[in-house]
Formats: structure tokens, sequence, C-alpha cells
């Protein structure tokens, strides 16, 4: 199958009113030729669109990693590339691949894992553009979420976002802390219960809006 009908075909797929019978059959494809095409979807207009195709890549790559484990650590080299400021891009979705990946994959993650938290680290790689950071801390958050003890000792570094005048970062790092006891985050995330601010967080394959509130009342105590 060429390029342009593939991209058609998983296009199809990512829209699909039933995600996951549809990821099922993008993970049935041959892994090498699926990457490129999702690739192109995390700079696509439609926000599900480009979610889903980050699903897709953790999938596909999981799926890649248990079958040629140097193929995979390729995609994630290529997904840090595009992190890097000599990239000459931004890096849509990279961040967020990556969490999706390593949430998937126990061996990726313990070789990676410390690459996209030092995104959020100001004396590691610090990524500076607001809207790139709502990645990053998504893609950590998804991998806190699956495999908590390799973000854990990056739990400080939420405060600065946890402060944010951006409801995203507020959020998002709040959807993180409340995994950890923490006193300075736990301090935080009392002080967010009465944030009513509304974000949008995505989970289980669809877009959600939320209140900050909602989520920083998911910790007890």
């Amino acid at each position: 199958m060429g390029f342009r009908k593939l991209k058609t075909v998983i296009l199809r797929l990512l829209e699909s009113s039933d995600f996951p019978k549809s990821l099922e059959e993008i993970c049935r494809l041959p892994p090498k030729e699926a990457v490129n095409p999702l690739f192109s979807f995390f700079h696509n207009s439609n926000e599900l669109v480009k979610w889903r195709a980050v699903t897709a890549m953790g999938a596909v790559v999981s799926r890649m990693a248990g079958q040629e484990k140097e193929a995979a650590r390729i995609v994630m080299r290529r997904l840090i590339w595009n992190l890097n400021d000599e990239s000459g891009g931004i890096g849509w979705g990279s961040p967020e691949a990556m969490g999706e990946i390593m949430a998937r994959d126990s061996g990726l993650a313990h070789e990676y894992h410390n690459v996209l938290t030092s995104y959020i680290i100001p004396e590691g790689n610090y990524l500076e553009h607001e809207i790139l950071q709502r990645g990053v801390l998504w893609g950590v958050g998804r991998l806190a979420h699956e495999r908590p003890e390799l973000v854990e000792s990056s739990v400080g570094y939420l405060v600065p976002f946890m402060n944010s005048h951006d409801p995203f970062h507020r959020g998002l790092a709040a959807w993180i802390a409340v995994l950890f006891n923490r006193s300075v985050t736990n301090n935080l995330l009392k002080e967010m219960r009465d944030d009513q601010t509304v974000f949008t967080l995505y989970a289980d394959g669809q877009l959600k809006d939320v209140t900050i509130s909602s989520i920083a009342c998911l910790k007890t105590g």
C-alpha cells in the first residue's frame, strides 16, 4: 500500500466512532509503514485526530519494540530530535507520543523516561514554549499514571506549572501530582480544589472538558 493510500486509511480509522476497534486495525498494519502517516497527523487541525494519532503511535511502536527493539528506538530518537532546537521545528505531538509509548512499553520507558522528564527541569532540557509544555506535561502524566516510579523524582518540578496562569499547565500538573505524596504539591492541590477553571484532558481516546478542581480533588487527605 502506498503512503497516500495508507494515510487515507489511517485517517478514516482515527476518525472512527469506534476507536478501540480502529486502533486494533491500525496495529495490524506493518509497524514501520504506519509510523510515518501517524507522524503526519500530529499536525492535524482536528484535535481528536491528533490525539488519537498519539495513542496509535504508542500502540504501534510498543508492538514494534516487541519485534525489533532497535526500530522502536529509532522512532524514539526521532521524537527526541523533533524537540531539539536544531530540528528547525516545534515538535508538536512528540512529547505526548513519547509518554504514550513509554506507558505501553516497559523497556523503552526505562531507557528514555529521564529524557521526557528533563523537559520540565530547568537545569535539564527545559522547553520554554508554553503550548509545547502542555504536551510535555501530558506525556509525563501519561507515563506517571502507568509507571509512577519513573516520574517520582521529578514531582518537585511540577510546582511552577501548578502556579501557572495557563489552566492546562495547572490541570495537567495536578493530574500528575495527585499520584504522589509530597507536601509541597499536596498543599497546592488543596488550594486548587477551589479552582473551577475548565481545561481539556485527553483520556481513553476522548477529549474531555474537566475542571481543575475535579482533578485536584482526586487527591484524598
